[in-house]
């Protein structure tokens, strides 16, 4: 009851305090505002609607079960999960934030995996996308191509990791067991299914694609509030030197860890908010390179409470529990920082001062690969508003359309 109740005092005061500080600096919670919106307008939208429509669409037509069915021999003794999480998986690192809780929680709803499975799904199915590891962190913020690969190894490996101790979350009864059929190939059981599922699904095209629409807009929606949200938040901390507090008392754990005490208060800044965070550790001055890459890697890996608590939203609509993803990513932000720098000399020290930009990746990856890279993250700023007004319109064409339409 005690601890209820100082809760409710600590959440109370809290908001209180961002509330009057709100009022206090309207100048700068404008601008902070203003800067959260340009980043969602300019890349979080136009970057994830795409895949998240593509997803709706997916798993209405049964293509996501025909994708379980495949990926099932892998899934399930890596990461004790259904083979539809490797579609989650796959998308979610394919779009980033917070698309894979987005679907893992998708497929709860739709009950093609336990609470349990979900979340051990959600935990290991966020992740960075590739574009904003290369363009905006590396090419942009260090003005250094060749730390691309480095972030992004040491994230997605540091992922993959968290996937296989999240495997022994929960009890060994807690997921579902494929049930064991006449032996055919892996193939007919999964066009089998496939058939199936789109038998099943009784909406025509017109209205499916129509709902894909709207509910990833939807979502989307939500996100931009959250980034906003936070962005104004995380400035408003700053102002008041709650963030200079903090980064105080932290640069204490950092000594132990032999990083420099100035990393606190972007570290700060990144535990709020990744794009933050990471803009401010590369813009330190008179810092090794190494110790900025590895604090970085940890914001990419912890994603942000911002990022979290759009997780924790879309997890809300089921009853899969927010804590053991927030667990995982203390526990991917560790790991990458030190993949990273365990990694530094094999794939960017060794090679910092060559023309191999891409150190050992060099005979895999195209040398036009950046260029080619920030091309498209260029293309994204310049066009990605237009996208997102277009897109805004469509849905309200749509929305309005369904609210005239006669309900049977």
């Amino acid at each position: 009851m005690i601890r209820s109740r100082f809760k409710t005092v600590t959440i109370a005061a809290g908001i209180s305090l961002l509330t009057i500080a709100l009022i206090y600096f309207p100048k700068e919670s404008l601008e902070a505002s203003r800067v959260g919106l340009e980043m969602w307008w300019k890349i979080v939208f136009p970057s994830l609607l795409p895949f998240l429509i593509l997803s709706e669409l997916l798993i209405g037509f049964g293509i996501v079960k025909f994708i379980g069915v495949l990926f099932e021999p892998l899934m399930r003794p890596l990461f004790r999960v259904p083979g539809v999480g490797g579609f989650a998986w796959a998308m979610g690192m394919a779009s980033g934030f917070p698309a894979g809780a987005k679907l893992a929680a998708r497929l709860r709803q739709e009950k093609q995996i336990t609470r349990i499975e979900a979340e051990r799904l959600v935990s290991f199915a966020n992740a960075s996308n590739p574009l904003f590891i290369f363009a905006a962190i590396s090419v942009g913020f260090f003005e250094n191509p060749q730390l691309g690969i480095l972030l992004a190894v040491s994230h997605y490996v540091g992922n993959f990791c968290v996937g296989l101790i999240m495997r022994f979350h929960g009890k060994k009864g807690d997921e579902q067991t494929p049930k064991d059929e006449e032996k055919k190939s892996i193939i007919v059981k999964a066009l089998q299914e496939l058939h199936r599922t789109r038998l099943k699904e009784k909406r025509p095209f017109g209205q499916l694609l129509g709902d894909a629409v709207t509910t990833s807009i939807h979502t989307l929606l939500m996100i931009g509030g959250f980034i906003i949200l936070f962005s104004v938040f995380n400035k408003l901390l700053s102002l008041i030197n709650v963030i200079a507090l903090v980064g105080a008392g932290l640069s204490i754990l950092l000594k132990l860890f032999q990083l420099p005490s100035e990393l606190s208060i972007p570290l700060i800044s990144g535990i709020f908010e990744i794009t933050t965070g990471s803009m401010m550790t590369s813009q330190l001055e008179h810092i090794d390179l190494l110790p900025k890459v590895i604090t970085v890697s940890f914001i990419l890996g912890f994603c942000g409470l911002s990022v979290q608590a759009q997780v924790a939203s879309i997890l809300a609509e089921t009853d899969v529990r927010f804590k053991p993803f927030f667990i995982a990513r203390i526990m991917h932000g560790f790991i990458a920082s030190v993949i990273t720098f365990l990694l530094w000399n094999p794939l960017y020290a060794k090679n910092a001062g060559s023309e191999e930009t891409l150190g050992v990746f060099s005979p895999f990856v195209s040398e036009q690969t950046t260029d080619w890279v920030e091309t498209l993250w260029n293309g994204l700023l310049t066009y990605g508003p237009l996208f997102t007004i277009i897109s805004l319109l469509g849905y309200i064409v749509i929305y309005s359309s369904k609210m005239k339409s006669p309900r049977i």
